[in-house]
């Protein structure tokens, strides 16, 4: 049985820019941090997997000592910890708000898979309660159920380390044959091509500049056949969607042969 694995952010909605970010800088607010993040300080952000590990970045001693924090590393972990907590929070409350729509293409593809008896998972660094509130507002609850989740510390090494996709690979039962990912970012493509996984690559408002040489797919959304038209970036497996990203496209990339995986 095929397997369908979709990154969170960027994938299921486009969630970085109008979800994460205001969410980070309301929690600095809560917190009285004395920073805020602009969305250039964000994009930079992004290029660390994991929002303990963004939030871990602003530690630098200068910052220690304006946020008036412990200089105790393990305390200093715990405040981040802590900050990470309510950000989550922040950010759940937002995405069940409905405040951010799912991407074009998902909810169809993804009813198209479950008929179709495929496998589906999500591989993500987020928090988990971050990513089934987006999953279940995307999807609904009835094919959210569906998904085996796999996110936020299940693995020690975030995107662009393979260890999620793997992570994956073993509990779901699969080979890097069995299985195509849907991914937004060069980080998350980093992280599945060196799992030996074919790769779709949705673009998305941050990551359009992206290096995506490596993917087998590039288009701009998935697409909707009544609504949002998807266009082909690139394609060098040689499918090419008209106007979506169908799952016969999806079945054919899958039967294409695999590209090299990065060392």
């Amino acid at each position: 049985m095929p397997a369908l694995i979709f990154d969170c952010d960027g994938v299921l909605a486009d969630t970085e820019r109008h979800g994460h970010l205001p969410a980070f800088n309301a929690t600095f607010t809560e917190f009285g941090l004395p920073v805020q993040w602009s969305e250039e300080e964000y994009a930079e952000k992004l290029h660390i997997g994991g929002g303990k590990e963004r939030l871990s970045s602003l530690l630098t001693p200068e910052f220690v000592q304006a946020a008036g924090l412990p200089t105790d590393l393990a305390a200093q972990q715990e405040a981040v910890a802590s900050w990470h907590r309510r950000k989550t929070q922040i950010y759940t409350d937002l995405i069940m708000s409905g405040a951010l729509p799912a991407r074009a293409g998902i909810a169809r593809l993804v009813t198209e898979a479950a008929a179709a008896g495929w496998m589906l998972a999500v591989a993500s660094t987020s928090a988990e309660p971050s990513v089934r509130a987006v999953l279940q507002h995307c999807v609904g609850d009835v094919l959210a159920a569906q998904f085996q989740v796999f996110a936020g510390d299940i693995v020690a090494a975030k995107k662009p380390a393979p260890d999620i996709y793997l992570y994956a690979l073993e509990h779901l039962g699969l080979t890097r044959d069995e299985a195509v990912v849907i991914e937004d970012s060069n980080n998350g493509l980093r992280a599945a091509r060196a799992a030996g996984l074919r790769t779709i690559v949705t673009v998305s408002s941050y990551t359009a500049a992206e290096d995506f040489t490596t993917a087998a797919l590039v288009v701009s959304s998935l697409g909707d056949p009544d609504g949002e038209s998807a266009t082909v970036l690139r394609s060098p497996a040689g499918v090419v969607p008209h106007g979506a990203v169908m799952l016969h496209d999806i079945d054919s990339l899958l039967h294409s042969p695999n590209q090299e995986e990065e060392s």
